[in-house]
């Protein structure tokens, strides 16, 4: 590919963490190399409303921030024209005339195999999994039950829907949470049996179906795993959780949480998590990134929390810190990720349909 790699950044996005997807977006433009990488932005606002924009740019909710080093303020009359939630002509055919899409979007139409599939419909190579992997490392439920099939350890669960009555035989306290949803919203650690169907009933203010989760004792950790075919694991951090455990604030606010690189575990608890990370991201058919969730209980036993194909992506992210602790920087790292999607495409090219 001769010259600069035209790149567009999908952010923002409709789910809750809309704010997140911004702030990742913003590490990421910064961070591209401009005598390497012709950037633009694709904004999607909360209502779901899409701009394609060029040249100087401003993502919404982010204060107007102009993400363009350099830049001038906007002007008013380049304002982008905005394009409709249903998906049609317009939108794939701006995106097909760059090289790659690095969607940074989190949640529900984004992060589960939604834009992915726009995506290949529009035949542009993109960071990160696939329409199916997406889609089912999104949904808890599912994902659990392929990594059981797999002979991969998970938090048990009892699946609850509409109508279902809310039967489960795990000690309390308990966890109660969307499937298909991220960033701890709408989950709640319920203590006692009288707090259950308010939990739920928070659960489905964000899904239609809930899980009741088993409380797992032990040290929470996180792995990132990147590549195709031959994924690697990123050493493996611990998070240490200032509240009751790891909610939404803990997450983002500023001195929610302290990571501690490496982990404070056993070296065969360390491998094993490493292991699990490499298996579980091929298990479900990942591939460019993910950072993997797990428990390591008291025992050593080494269990999987989730997987989350679009981590949190700022800088100073878990999922960033956990590969520079390992030896490839943030520019690096975007790079590979670049160069991974490209890999990809180039592969699935060759298949007849």
């Amino acid at each position: 590919m001769s010259g600069r790699v035209r790149v567009a950044v999908i952010a923002g996005g409709r789910s809750s963490e809309h704010a997140i997807s911004v702030e990742s977006a913003r590490s990421v433009i910064d961070a591209l190399d401009p005598e390497r990488y012709e950037t633009s932005v694709v904004e999607i606002g909360r209502t779901g409303r899409w701009e394609l924009v060029s040249g100087v740019r401003s993502l919404p909710g982010s204060d107007h921030a102009v993400l363009e080093r350099g830049s001038d303020p906007i002007d008013p009359t380049s304002l982008p024209e905005t394009l409709p939630v249903v998906a049609n002509s317009s939108p794939a055919a701006e995106l097909g005339r760059v090289d790659v899409v690095l969607p940074i979007l989190h949640g529900p139409f984004g992060e589960d195999g939604t834009v992915q599939g726009l995506l290949e419909l529009a035949d542009v190579p993109y960071v990160g999994a696939g329409v199916a992997a997406s889609a089912l490392c999104m949904d808890k439920d599912l994902f659990k039950a392929v990594l059981r099939d797999r002979g991969i350890a998970v938090a048990r669960n009892v699946t609850v829907r509409n109508g279902d009555a809310p039967n489960h035989d795990f000690p309390y306290p308990v966890f109660v949470k969307p499937a298909r949803l991220g960033s701890s919203v709408g989950i709640s650690k319920v203590q006692e049996e009288d707090e259950l169907e308010r939990a739920i009933a928070l659960a489905r203010r964000h899904d239609d179906k809930v899980l009741i989760e088993e409380f797992v004792a032990g040290t929470e950790v996180e792995c990132g795993v990147l590549g195709n075919r031959d994924p690697i694991a990123s050493v493996v951090g611990e998070i240490v959780a200032h509240a009751e455990w790891y909610d939404y604030s803990a997450k983002y606010d500023e001195g929610g949480m302290d990571l501690v690189i490496p982990a404070r575990i056993s070296p065969e608890a360390d491998r094993r998590v490493r292991e699990l990370a490499v298996e579980s991201f091929t298990a479900t058919e990942c591939e460019g990134m993910a950072r993997i969730d797990f428990f390591v209980r008291p025992d050593g036993e080494v269990v999987v929390n989730e997987i989350n194909t679009i981590p949190g992506f700022t800088s100073t992210s878990v999922y960033a810190k956990l590969f520079e602790a390992s030896g490839i920087p943030y520019a690096k790292l975007l790079d590979r990720l670049i160069e991974l999607a490209l890999e990809r495409h180039e592969r699935r090219s060759h298949l007849e349909y």
